[in-house]
């Protein structure tokens, strides 16, 4: 399933597709007699970095992603490229590829068609997009599926050539909106891979919208947290997944649990940072449970237990532990400090 690697770009093919500096400075949209959608959102994706807007149905990601690519208008704000005001653009004068969920390509045209065709949009001679058409195939791996439809290829296939065609004419960066929706779970986790790889050879800044936290997680260099049209945080996946600022990031980010802390703050504590403490044992935080519910899950388990007046998840990848503990059984967990979050007011 993965395309066949080639090898790596010379240093100026590089630099000549690695795009420029975008920059959205206090960004907000607000429909005629509607709610602003967006809000004071601002961020900087630098020359090949790969930024994710992440944030559930209705959070603005896709539209602050519109308003880059200049389908949408912003109500406030300034949206910048290497410094200079983009913002009143419209979408063939600014440089960005765009590939949308659907992939929007032409049935009626052949693969070769499709990916010329942003070109020639841009008045380039028939023989160099044909040129560039079939150089950018081949780093797709695609070459061999120029003449046919896209009705003839997988889901997979159709979306290289979406991606061939919003790469092929160099833009200065790529906007990729839920590209991967529509596959199912082994396909999308290999087109995954093979974005990264191609986003590395080439060089390319994206702007990724997604809704989900593993594919944000193993795709991005930054990840942009997003709630009611604002940014709730920024940082590298580690950074929001470790030190979430608030509930609302740590549930999204992925399961966690909140529980009290000593000076009434909340905590949040992965469950994985919890561990089954043998007798004698002793950690920062301990405490008393019962276990509820134990499940193995291959190469982990998840048990339920009840402490501190609520439900507490641990997840562990030590087959000893899922032998040991049984549901009903008193059990004592424990964290380190550093493992607690304290978080802020959502």
């Amino acid at each position: 399933m993965l395309m066949r690697r080639i090898a790596p770009e010379t240093a100026a093919q590089a630099d000549r597709t690695a795009g420029r500096r975008l920059e959205l400075i206090g960004v907000g949209k607000r429909y005629e007699s509607g709610p602003e959608v967006v809000k004071d959102v601002s961020f900087t994706l630098e020359p090949g970095e790969f930024l994710t807007l992440l944030g559930p149905s209705g959070s603005g990601k896709t539209t602050t992603l519109m308003m880059v690519a200049g389908f949408e208008h912003p109500s406030a704000g300034e949206i910048r490229v290497d410094g200079s005001d983009v913002s009143a653009l419209t979408p063939d004068r600014r440089n960005f590829g765009v590939v949308f969920q659907g992939y929007a390509l032409f049935p009626h045209m052949t693969v070769q068609e499709n990916v010329e065709f942003a070109m020639r949009m841009r008045g380039l001679g028939r023989r160099d997009c044909t040129r560039r058409a079939g150089d950018m195939l081949e780093k797709v791996g695609l070459s061999d599926f120029a003449t046919r439809k896209p009705r003839a290829l997988s889901g997979g296939q159709q979306q290289r050539v979406a991606l061939a065609r919003a790469l092929v004419f160099e833009p200065d960066a790529l906007l990729l909106d839920e590209p991967l929706g529509a596959l199912d779970r082994r396909l999308r986790e290999a087109m995954q891979i093979e974005i990264k790889e191609l986003q590395r050879r080439i060089g390319i800044s994206i702007l990724f919208v997604t809704h989900d936290q593993d594919e944000a997680m193993m795709m991005s260099d930054r990840i942009a947290v997003m709630d009611k049209g604002r940014i709730v945080q920024i940082g590298s996946p580690a950074e929001v997944y470790q030190h979430p600022h608030s509930a609302f990031v740590a549930g999204f980010l992925g399961e966690t649990n909140l529980v009290p802390g000593d000076d009434g703050a909340t905590l949040s504590i992965r469950p994985e940072r919890i561990r089954f403490l043998l007798p004698g044992e002793t950690a920062d935080h301990c405490v008393e449970g019962t276990a509820i519910d134990g499940t193995y899950l291959g190469r982990h388990a998840r048990f339920i237990v009840n402490a501190l007046g609520q439900r507490i998840v641990v997840s562990t990848a030590d087959p000893a532990v899922y032998a040991r503990v049984a549901p009903g059984d008193a059990v004592m967990l424990g964290w380190s400090r550093e493992d607690a979050q304290r978080l802020a007011a959502d």
